[in-house]
Formats: C-alpha cells, sequence, structure tokens
C-alpha cells in the first residue's frame, strides 16, 4: 500500500478503536455522573444558597436601613417642628415681658412723675408759707417805720398780710 492508495483511510479509524473508545468513554461519564456530578451540584447549590442568602440579607438590609432612614427623617422633621415650635413660644415670651415692662416702666415713671409735682407742690406750699411770715414781718416793720409806730396787734398785721398777699396773687397771676 502506497500513500497514494489508501492515503485517507490513514486519518480514519478502525471500527474496533470506535467502539472501544466509546465503551471507555461511557465508563468515564459514568464515573463523572455518579461521583462527581452529586459533589459539583452539591457546590452549585450552596454557592446559590448563599448568593441567595446574601441577597435576601442584603435586601433585608436595605429594607431595616430605609426604615431606619424614615425613622431618622421622621424624628428629625418633628425636631425641627419642635424647634419652631419653642422659637415662637420663646418670642411670644419675649414680647409678653417686654410689654409688661414697659407698662411697668410707664406706671412707675408715671407715678414718680405724680411724687414729684405733689413734692414740687408741698414745697411751693411751704416756700408760699414761709414767704408769707417772712413778707409779713417785713411789711410789718416796714409799716412801723412808715406809720412811726410798731403795730403790736397781730389782728392789723393779719390784715395787711392779707391785702399784700392777695396784691401780690393777682400781679403774678397776670404775668
Amino acid at each position: 500500500m502506497t500513500l497514494a492508495d489508501g492515503g485517507i483511510d490513514l486519518f480514519i479509524p478502525k471500527v474496533y478503536d470506535i467502539v472501544w473508545s466509546l465503551i471507555i468513554l461511557v465508563i468515564v461519564a459514568l464515573f463523572f455522573y455518579k461521583f462527581f456530578m452529586p459533589k459539583f451540584n452539591a457546590i452549585f447549590d450552596e454557592r446559590a444558597e448563599k448568593i441567595e442568602g446574601n441577597i435576601s440579607k442584603a435586601k433585608q438590609a436595605k429594607d431595616d436601613a430605609d426604615k431606619a432612614k424614615k425613622k431618622y427623617e421622621d424624628q428629625l422633621n418633628q425636631a425641627r417642628v419642635d424647634a419652631s415650635k419653642i422659637t415662637d413660644d420663646a418670642r411670644t415670651e419675649a414680647t409678653k415681658i417686654i410689654s409688661e415692662a414697659h407698662t411697668r416702666a410707664d406706671s412707675e415713671a408715671a407715678q414718680i412723675a405724680a411724687n414729684a409735682q405733689r413734692s414740687i407742690a408741698s414745697q411751693q406750699q411751704q416756700a408760699m408759707v414761709s414767704l408769707k411770715g417772712q413778707v409779713g414781718t417785713l411789711a410789718t416793720a416796714l409799716a412801723g417805720k412808715i406809720l412811726g409806730a410798731k403795730l403790736q396787734d397781730g389782728d392789723v398785721q393779719q390784715g395787711m398780710l392779707d391785702q399784700m398777699i392777695d396784691g401780690l396773687d393777682k400781679t403774678s397771676e397776670k404775668k
């Protein structure tokens, strides 16, 4: 046989080689299917369970985080509302305190002014009484010198004083 006579037959195996190769392949496939496949399936199932567990844990963690975030936001909003209310209450209280202080200050100022007016009126009255006494004494002395005698009678002195004071009052009213 030459290369030209059976050239392609050299590359095609014989039937017994194909049969024995198939028998060995089936034995190896059965051995692989019987012993290795269950272990691979178990490993794949375990990994799938871990992945699914991690996914469910991640989902649960996300849900918990969302709930915590919502709770935090609600608390933050409530704190803002409370802070706003406290601020408004403080402003109202401050306005009330300021108003009361103004009212008290006005009342005290009015009372001080009234006391001052009474004090001034009292001092003016005292000054007038003192002035009447001094004017009376001076007038009596002057009248005594003018008339050349002392005016000893109290009624006469009082009458002269009253006339002079009435004259002074009329003059001060005209001014």
